[in-house]
């Protein structure tokens, strides 16, 4: 557990934004990591309007390729492409990472 703007959050545990609450902003999912610092950040990602359609194997390599999520892996977990290919890994659903 951590602080961040007064309240108490999970570290390194994605979550889906809820439509219609004050952290709602203009992605789909949130998490809070710790950066270089040690100060606690907020990283949003995905789109709200769409799907994660890993299952179409053709989607899922067109969306890793296009992001290098195997090319060249993202490291740094205070960036959404770092949260964006861990879901979009095959076999894996995104209640198993929230």
């Amino acid at each position: 557990m951590a602080e961040y703007q007064g309240k108490q959050v999970t570290l390194n545990k994605p979550r889906r934004i809820v439509k219609g609450r004050p952290s709602y902003g203009r992605k789909k999912f949130e998490v809070f990591v710790k950066n270089k610092n040690d100060n606690v950040v907020r990283v949003t990602f995905g789109d709200p309007n769409l799907s994660i359609k890993r299952d179409s194997n053709t989607k899922r390599k067109s969306f890793r390729a296009r992001h290098k999520c195997d090319s060249n892996p993202p490291k740094d977990k205070t960036k959404a492409r770092y949260w964006s290919c861990r879901f979009w890994e095959k076999g894996k659903k995104v209640s198993d990472l929230l």
